[in-house]
């Protein structure tokens, strides 16, 4: 009978996918399930969510709910799995921190999760939470895998990975929908017999190869298609991408615009039009979907007749494979120990992963196409000194994250970058440890 924490469980729509997966999975279906939060309305929400689910599908799962940092300990003691959804300042008043603040220094973003002054301090406010986390598990499931949802995805589970005794994978729905969105941009075909390898960093892999069920390489004609789609869409940055470095990248093109020092740019305002950039977009998502909680909460937590269809995330497939020792294969982020052998041996890097009974273990990728790897350098320093700064409490290393990120770099000063930090520094008052 395996026990399933889930942290952050008042993301109800995702506790919902995963949580409801487990319930339909043989292996899973008696698991313990024990939903964390520090909310405690939105943890309701979800307890009752699950209970209607539980019972309609005909689930044995034992489902329980804890509040609060006092009760943490108690929700993860035993826990054989962990999965973590959280959100470390939430959309106010943290993520209208990340976008306001820089605005000022005339510097705009898209989604702000991952990379750039954004993704910084999200890691740097998530971090102390998850070494929180860390100790807690260490001392009451020291023997659980933490499988890390939450961005930003290569800091967090790097930070986890070098610095926690905890077994860390990082998870992305990036990998999984990259080949099938692209085939459907391009009016494709695609179904299961398409082969494809992909390899790099999360929300910056490429996608190395691609071929038919007959072995052919599908690449010189979704290039050809590419080249030749001239109607605005949302995937102009990564067609450029690809056109310019051969390969197509996972993560959609408003995250890989402020990657990139290259698309956002104050001196050329005509790329936001020409490559169809969506500015402030993250901001408009959490807008949208508070709006939609708001009608969906009543759909989805006072329904008695609720039940779920298993989806498409890794979760519950890979807690079935460590559970009945049948091998899965994920995209997974683990630290590289000579797995891209041309990226730093510290970096968090996404690879083919095998998953049964002894766990997660990655594949050998080799050398990534040096351009490829290039770029992956880039920000791969970003997330190192990100990890440093938050490891050490020095505030150099926030100064040199930042001026690391090729955004920024390519935006603001010297000066202006270090005085956006400090800034921000005080911006997120309360939200932050001490940094000296």
């Amino acid at each position: 009978m395996p026990k399933i924490t889930f942290m952050g469980a008042g993301s109800s729509v995702f506790a919902k996918n995963v949580l409801g997966d487990s319930m339909l999975t043989p292996s899973l279906q008696d698991s313990v399930i024990a939903l964390y939060d520090i909310d405690p309305v939105r943890l309701e929400d979800s307890y009752r969510m699950l209970m209607a689910i539980k019972k309609n599908v005909g689930s044995d799962a034992k489902i329980e709910k804890y509040c609060g940092v006092e009760n943490r300990k108690d929700a993860l003691r035993g826990a054989n799995y962990v999965v973590d959804a959280i959100q470390v300042g939430l959309y106010e008043p943290c993520t209208v921190t990340d976008f306001e603040v820089p605005k000022k220094y005339g510097l705009r973003q898209t989604i702000a999760d991952t990379l750039g002054i954004g993704g910084i301090f999200r890691a740097l406010r998530t971090i102390p939470v998850l070494s929180d986390f860390a100790r807690d598990m260490e001392e009451v499931c020291p023997d659980a895998w933490f499988l890390n949802y939450t961005n930003p995805m290569a800091m967090l589970a790097g930070y986890m990975q070098r610095y926690t005794n905890v077994k860390t994978v990082g998870l992305c729905h990036s990998v999984q929908v990259c080949v099938p969105k692209l085939l459907e941009g391009l009016e494709m075909p695609y179904d299961d017999t398409i082969q494809w390898k992909i390899a790099g960093i999360n929300h910056q892999a490429w996608l190395l190869e691609v071929k038919d069920r007959d072995g052919n390489d599908l690449y010189p004609e979704i290039k050809r298609r590419a080249l030749n789609r001239t109607e605005k869409h949302n995937d102009m940055v990564r067609y450029e991408i690809m056109k310019r470095f051969g390969y197509y990248v996972t993560e959609s093109s408003e995250h890989n615009a402020e990657y990139m020092p290259y698309f956002i740019k104050d001196k050329y305002p005509e790329l936001i039009e020409r490559f169809n950039i969506p500015l402030d977009e993250y901001p408009r998502r959490c807008i949208k979907h508070i709006e939609k909680w708001a009608k969906q909460r009543e759909e989805l937590t006072l329904n008695p007749t609720l039940t779920h269809v298993r989806s498409k995330e890794y979760a519950s497939r890979i807690m079935d494979a460590m559970e009945t020792n049948i091998p899965y294969k994920i995209g997974g982020n683990v630290i590289n120990t000579g797995l891209i052998t041309n990226l730093p041996r510290n970096a968090c890097v996404e690879v083919p992963c095998i998953v049964d009974k002894s766990g997660v273990t990655p594949t050998f990728v080799g050398d990534l196409p040096e351009q490829c790897a290039a770029m992956n350098r880039t920000n791969i320093n970003v997330q190192l000194l990100t990890i440093e700064a938050a490891r050490t409490l020095k505030k150099d290393y926030i100064y040199q994250a930042a001026l690391m990120d090729p955004h920024l770099q390519s935006e603001l000063s010297i000066d202006d970058i270090v005085s956006l930090c400090d800034d921000l520094i005080v911006a997120h008052d309360g939200w932050l440890p001490k940094y000296r």
